[in-house]
């Protein structure tokens, strides 16, 4: 590439592909924009990793919040439910007497109606299994035609909202009468003799 005169253009040199010098060297060592790259592509990892904790933690804290709401307005309407229920005792002995009658019935009634639409649910009916989370034994007797502790009477029912408790069903328990082998009645007379 000559220009006639021997003598070589200075842009054909440019053209022309140099031998790299050092090529393991530039190898080993990366170019300083290289360096920089890391960095950032690390600044960039940690950023993303403390969104995604902070995303997961703004989701854990709406539901925490959604739960609370919903314990809390739970609890509000337990708190109602529960000072009603003396109102719901009064209404269920005037029924039971026969004096609910008249415009007082249809007030009782739709009375009940809204606190069952609230979830409160009775509980306690005579036959029922003793069981001691849910009733509270007031009278103890023994019983020949029972098998294990029974409910012989509901003194009082028993409410709950879903799975909660707001009022133990207050009853009276029969237990079975004591066999032959020795229980309460014969235990005491076998000690006379």
């Amino acid at each position: 590439m000559t220009d006639g005169t021997g003598a070589v253009p200075d842009d054909a040199n440019e053209a022309e592909p140099k031998p790299e010098t050092g090529t393991a060297a530039s190898a080993a060592a990366p170019a300083p924009g290289a360096a920089e790259l890391a960095e950032l592509r690390n600044q960039l990892g940690e950023r993303t990793a403390d969104l995604q904790r902070l995303q997961a933690e703004y989701s854990n804290y709406r539901k925490r919040v959604e739960r609370d709401r919903n314990v809390a307005g739970e609890l509000a309407a337990i708190k109602v439910l529960s000072e009603l229920l003396p109102v719901l005792d009064d209404i269920g002995r005037a029924r039971d007497h026969g004096e609910l009658a008249g415009g007082f019935k249809s007030v009782a009634e739709s009375l009940e109606s809204i606190v069952a639409k609230m979830g409160l649910q009775g509980f306690g009916s005579k036959g029922d299994v003793f069981d001691p989370t849910i009733h509270e034994a007031l009278l103890h007797s023994y019983a020949t035609d029972v098998t294990e502790p029974t409910c012989v009477e509901i003194l009082q029912p028993g409410y709950q909202v879903g799975e909660r408790i707001i009022r133990p069903a207050r009853v009276a328990v029969a237990e079975p009468t004591a066999d032959a082998d020795g229980g309460p009645e014969e235990s005491g007379e076998a000690a006379d003799s």
